[in-house]
């Protein structure tokens, strides 16, 4: 299919994105490249739609009608197309928003005398005009002709070669919207679930989609709502300074459902479909917010940002939803300990699934988990996992070691030195903790912490960062 009709049928509701697939994740250079390789005429990959009057949940706000007749719903190749409609049209295509969109790829340059790819520059295209937005070219906004003109209009001796050159580029450029992608379809008469099953198997041969995001493809096809429904949810925690991805929900489910960390597939089947609705309904209405009260009140943890790794969250999660949020105060206090000491010795920076698995299984059988799962730590530490005063040295603010003493610090009620404000309280994107230089730079360059000193001088920065946010009581 040509890249213009299939551009045409997004506009014709004639082509949708299904709800089950994950959003539009490119970024520029992936966009750019694509661009390059139409340029240059390489392969660009095929696409794989089903023809089908019996569509699934579609993305946007296009309500599906039976007297559409058969609808191609596009399972493979929705990166590129969705690139392609924003590069050529200027515009997000309908079944996105902008808030939807991580990346925004418009605005892509094209040097029309070179072909030379770029995004806007200042230096380099202010007062070029060879550098021209690729939209306006598709839209023909900017016309060949014209830009010869305004380029012998400010006093360039343009020979006929170039001339030539830039005319041909034009003309290549829009040759792109009569390239063909190949198109592969699936009947019909294939049902839903099988359709996904193809979108599976035709995903689980590359590197584009994780076994999560695969998961959740699954979870659409007996839950058409379900991406919806997460993302409503995930808002709302982001709103409270906790965000997270739609990954974790997922690792969140199979913990929940089967206290399982890498298993994947155990949510793939839609004899899940009722259980896994009624896991959510709990996670939403009550477990998320407690588990997140939970380290709010008692760890002095009030946004994700501050988190070395989000799933130390997921056996914390598990077990308050196996104990329907009713935890004694000793057994908080446990988890909170576990929880610092899952920050400082990087218990899930490697291996995820693979201890997701043991840990879970620690939570669902043993009668005091987070003892057990303490002694697995200390175990892998040889038997300690006491903090020593050494343990800072040499370390950047990035570290969890950093973390704990903010947490430390915000029991101790510190304050933001710019804004005044406690920071133990959700900060949103209003009042971002700040690292203030309260030492003077002078005195510090006296004793020897300058510039001239690269080691000293990287020392002093992780020093005046640190010392942001001590109390005013501990501050000399």
């Amino acid at each position: 299919m040509k890249i213009s009709m299939i551009l045409d049928k997004i506009d014709e509701n004639q082509l949708f994105v299904p709800a089950f697939q994950r959003e539009y994740v490119w970024k520029r250079e992936d966009a750019k490249l694509l661009m390059d390789s139409l340029i240059k005429e390489y392969p660009t990959g095929t696409m794989l739609t089903w023809e089908t009057n019996n569509p699934p949940e579609l993305k946007g706000g296009h309500v599906y009608d039976e007297r559409q007749g058969a609808v191609r719903i596009l399972l493979d190749g929705q990166q590129r197309v969705t690139t392609l409609y924003m590069l050529v049209k200027g515009d997000l295509p309908p079944y996105y928003t902008l808030d939807e969109i991580t990346n925004d790829t418009r605005g892509l340059y094209v040097n029309v005398e070179t072909l030379e790819l770029e995004y806007y520059s200042k230096i380099r295209m202010e007062n070029e005009l060879r550098w021209v937005d690729i939209t306006d070219v598709f839209t023909k906004k900017t016309k060949s002709w014209n830009l010869i003109k305004d380029l012998q209009d400010r006093g360039e001796d343009l020979k006929t070669d170039q001339v030539d050159r830039i005319q041909e580029n034009f003309a290549l450029v829009l040759s792109i919207l009569d390239r063909e992608f190949p198109e592969q379809t699936v009947p019909v008469k294939a049902t839903i679930r099988e359709a996904i099953d193809i979108f599976y198997k035709v995903n689980a041969g590359g590197v584009a989609l994780t076994d999560a995001e695969l998961a959740l493809a699954q979870i659409s096809g007996y839950w058409p709502q379900a991406r919806e429904r997460f993302k409503a949810k995930l808002d709302k925690l982001k709103q409270g300074g906790f965000s997270f991805k739609l990954d974790f929900v997922v690792y969140v489910l199979l913990g929940v459902l089967h206290h399982n960390g890498s298993d994947m597939r155990k949510l793939h089947a839609d004899d899940n479909d009722d259980a896994l609705r009624a896991a959510w309904e709990k996670l939403d209405n009550k477990v998320l917010d407690y588990t997140a009260n939970l380290l709010r009140s008692h760890a002095c943890v009030d946004h994700t940002d501050e988190i070395n790794s989000i799933y130390a969250l997921v056996p914390i999660i598990v077990h308050c939803y196996d104990r329907d949020c009713n935890l004694s105060q000793t057994e908080v206090l446990k988890i909170v300990k576990w929880f610092y000491y899952s920050q400082v010795r990087r218990r899930y920076v490697s291996q995820l699934p693979q201890k997701l698995d043991y840990d879970l299984k620690i939570v669902a059988e043993n009668a005091s988990p987070f003892d057990r799962l303490l002694d697995v730590i200390r175990e892998e530490r040889g038997g300690n996992i006491s903090i020593a005063a050494d343990e800072f040295e040499g370390r950047a603010i990035q570290h969890p070691l950093f973390a704990l003493m903010r947490w430390h610090l915000k029991s101790r009620g510190a304050k933001c030195l710019t804004t005044g404000v406690n920071i133990q309280k959700p900060m949103g994107d209003k009042y971002q903790l700040e690292n203030d230089h309260i030492f003077p730079y002078s005195r510090l360059k006296a004793a020897g912490y300058g510039m001239e000193n690269r080691i000293k001088y990287s020392l002093a920065q992780e020093l005046k960062r640190v010392a942001s946010i001590v109390p005013h009581s501990l501050q000399p």
